[in-house]
Parts: structure tokens; C-alpha cells; sequence
């Protein structure tokens, strides 16, 4: 890998996904583009990764089956997954159910964080957490 493909590997937090795929994101459809042509790697872990598809199930979002597989198909190819189990960080997040992503973040390296919730925004400097607006200003 080169060293782009090393200083681009950031953990989206759900919330940050699902407006991408789902809501088509306009404010964040570079986002899309960004890890389709490799300029930023998702990282997952199959905690994460089970997150995401169990709220593509909720019933506000109105998808099928197929409908999920195809917007998963849009994120997951382009990710690289960190093999569980995922050591917990020190830090811990204020919802346990955003721990998981404080965690990958930690253990993985990646460079950040990346999420709209205020609440995870207030463990930055001690976990690399920006918004999607500061992502957007570090590629260009």
C-alpha cells in the first residue's frame, strides 16, 4: 500500500453512513465519491459493521432486503475490516452504544473519527474525533 492509502483510513460513525447511502447526503456526496476512488478507507469491524446493517433495517427507512445489500455493496467493498476482537480504548464514549467506534478508532490507527454526534465530538483530543466538514477540509 502506499502512503496515501495509510494517511486516509478514518471509522464513520453510523449516523455519518446511513446519510450518505440512505439520504443520498448532498452536503456529504463527496463523501461517497471519496471512498469509491480510494482518496479515504472506511474502517469497520464486525461490530460496526453489524450496527450499520441493523439500522438499515429500521422501519423508517422503508428498504428491503435487496435494497440493503445494494447500499451496503456501496460502502463495504471499499472498507478494510480490523479482525475482532477490538481491545477497548481508555476512553470511554457517553452512549456504550458508540463505544464500539471509539474502540476501532483507537485500536486501528486510523486518523480519525469521523461523526455529526456532539457527544462523541467532545472526546477529541484524546480520540481523534472530527466532523465530516473537517474531512472535507483535510482532502482538499
Amino acid at each position: 500500500m502506499g502512503s496515501q492509502a495509510l494517511t486516509s483510513r478514518y471509522v464513520f460513525d453510523t449516523n455519518v453512513v446511513v446519510s450518505v447511502l440512505v439520504f443520498r447526503g448532498e452536503s456529504l456526496a463527496w463523501l461517497r465519491t471519496a471512498w469509491a476512488t480510494g482518496r479515504v478507507t472506511p474502517v469497520v469491524s464486525r461490530a460496526t459493521t453489524t450496527e450499520l446493517t441493523s439500522v438499515l433495517a429500521y422501519p423508517k427507512f422503508a428498504l428491503d432486503g435487496f435494497e440493503r445489500t445494494e447500499l451496503l455493496a456501496d460502502y463495504l467493498p471499499f472498507a478494510q475490516l480490523v479482525t475482532d476482537p477490538v481491545p477497548r480504548a481508555p476512553v470511554r464514549a457517553v452512549d456504550p452504544d458508540d463505544q464500539p467506534f471509539v474502540d476501532l478508532c483507537v485500536a486501528s490507527g486510523a486518523q480519525g473519527l469521523v461523526t455529526g454526534d456532539a457527544r462523541l465530538l467532545t472526546l477529541a483530543p484524546t480520540v481523534p474525533v472530527i466532523t465530516p466538514g473537517v474531512l472535507s477540509e483535510r482532502m482538499r
